[in-house]
């Protein structure tokens, strides 16, 4: 894949002082002291206070939402917070003229920029072995969805075929993104492959909500109960910039992992959790593989729409590659096979 890293990335502008600037612009008085988090697709920061405490700013990327699309992201979190549903919602900013009392519009370097800030929270990675963790997860994430089904998004993304799928092979089949050698292969691969998630989307009529949308462990904060009095512990959700409309089961499946024996008995455990706050439609079992294959396709394509940004190519180096796209090919005609079996059998769960 041709490379066109350039030092006018519009993320190359946020130096530490032009974060500082930004933020003491909105009334978050930094004490110099700026620590940047673990984040591709924005540029995320922690920030000491000069009142002692400490924030979290996150810079959006350019073009990529809407103001309209980020105030439903930030109205979801504030509906979850209310309905105590533990997630870190964005903090009000002193701002005036601003798209919401939770964003604010940055100029940088004539680059302008979405901010929100956060509250700082501390945690770790669930431990998904754990039987009581799973149900744990079942049950929140099913307090999400009951919040999430009270009314829709309107500006939001739908996760479908045509947005996460055939959208991401028009992208993936511009000049200079696949290899010749591979892109006949790949092609005939991945048309075939979102043919069966259309068929396996048209046979389940499921329910969608709002989801959280990219509920996989990395994306789950666990505090553990003697964290910090007060705090509450368990399971947080600190981003919801991938919130979508969707299907209950696409913020399940990513919790599994391992054999399908393996999958099976972890999705038994998290629905026992989740079954005791919202029902859930057993018919959408047979949408994990389906909705694995679009994720896979989509991933392929945000790795080539960002490419141009500096942080991407050292993080990836293996994107773009011969080697990638056969793997990719391989990957698509077993997801194809992993369609076209019987979906997990969960009939003996009470």
């Amino acid at each position: 894949m041709t490379s066109t890293l350039t030092s006018a990335h519009p993320f190359t502008h946020l130096t530490p002082q032009a974060v500082l600037d930004a933020l003491d612009a909105v009334g978050v008085r930094g004490d110099g002291r700026l620590l940047q988090l673990n984040s591709y697709e924005n540029r995320v920061f922690q920030v000491m206070l000069e009142d002692g405490g400490a924030a979290v700013a996150k810079f959006y990327r350019p073009g990529r939402w809407s103001d309209a699309q980020i105030g439903e992201e930030h109205a979801f979190a504030a509906e979850l917070a209310a309905a105590e549903v533990p997630v870190v919602a964005p903090l009000q900013l002193a701002i005036a003229d601003a798209p919401t009392a939770t964003l604010a519009h940055a100029l940088v370097a004539g680059q302008p920029f979405r901010l929100a800030v956060y509250p700082r929270r501390s945690g770790h990675g669930p431990e998904l072995d754990q039987p009581d963790t799973l149900r744990w997860l079942g049950r929140f994430i099913a307090r999400l969805h009951g919040v999430g089904e009270q009314q829709p998004f309107t500006q939001r993304r739908t996760l479908d075929v045509a947005t996460f799928g055939r959208a991401a092979l028009a992208r993936l089949l511009q000049p200079d993104t696949l290899p010749q050698a591979q892109a006949g292969a790949w092609r005939a691969a991945c048309e075939q492959a979102l043919d069966a998630v259309d068929a396996a989307l048209a046979a389940v009529p499921a329910q969608t909500v709002r989801l959280h949308g990219d509920c996989h462990p990395g994306n789950i904060l666990w505090r553990d109960v003697d964290d910090k009095p007060g705090a509450g512990g368990g399971p947080h959700i600190v981003d919801l910039d991938d919130a979508v409309t969707g299907p209950a089961i696409q913020d399940l499946w990513m919790l599994l992992s391992g054999s399908p024996d393996a999958m099976r008995g972890q999705m038994a455990t998290v629905l026992q959790g989740y079954r005791q706050f919202r029902d859930f439609d057993q018919r959408e079992l047979a949408l994990i593989e389906p909705l694995r294959t679009l994720r896979m396709i989509h991933h392929s394509a945000w790795l080539a729409e960002r490419w141009s940004d500096p942080a991407f190519p050292p993080a990836f180096p293996w994107f773009g590659t011969p080697s990638y796209w056969g793997q990719q090919t391989i990957q698509l005609r077993e997801q194809i096979e992993a369609m076209a079996q019987p979906p997990l059998d969960l009939d003996w769960i009470d």
